[in-house]
């Protein structure tokens, strides 16, 4: 089984500089309270191929995670699929930005959420959970990415 969940946010800043802030992926604890460290292999600008290895804690327990870049379109594109082994995964996942009127930036975030063998079992409420934490999710990046980009 798998289910996908969305949010979107608009964040009062350019999008060339939202989408470098999401494109470095160090950024993720920074919004995201699941993510415990993070770090960027190799440690150069994030491209194709690049990977994202973390340590998170869901529902208690504490896994690894890996994550490679499959597409990026500055600035309007990142793609992501996981590529470690857990029950639950992100088969696939993305921002997509776009410019709005005035320098803002509407940000889509996505994923795809896929179980594998006794992970088929969680993945339902796994969904339920992120699906019901999607819009304060998009919150939490807007908040980060306006502390994080000066105003112009």
């Amino acid at each position: 089984m798998s289910g996908k969940f969305e949010a979107t946010a608009r964040i009062d800043r350019p999008v060339e500089e939202v989408f470098a802030y999401l494109a470095d992926g160090r950024h993720d604890p920074e919004f995201s309270p699941r993510v415990l460290r993070i770090e960027r292999t190799p440690d150069a600008p994030t491209a194709v191929g690049t990977v994202f290895r973390s340590a998170v804690k869901d529902a208690g327990m504490k896994t690894a995670r890996e994550f490679r870049i499959t597409a990026l379109e500055a600035p309007v594109r990142i793609r992501w699929a996981e590529v470690s082994k857990n029950k639950v995964t992100a088969r696939e996942g993305g921002y997509d930005l776009e410019a709005l009127p005035g320098g803002g930036t509407r940000v889509r975030v996505h994923n795809v959420l896929e179980g594998h063998g006794l992970g088929k079992l969680v993945v339902g409420p796994a969904l339920f959970a992120a699906r019901k934490d999607a819009p304060a999710f998009a919150g939490r990046i807007k908040a980060a990415a306006e502390a994080a980009i000066p105003p112009r």
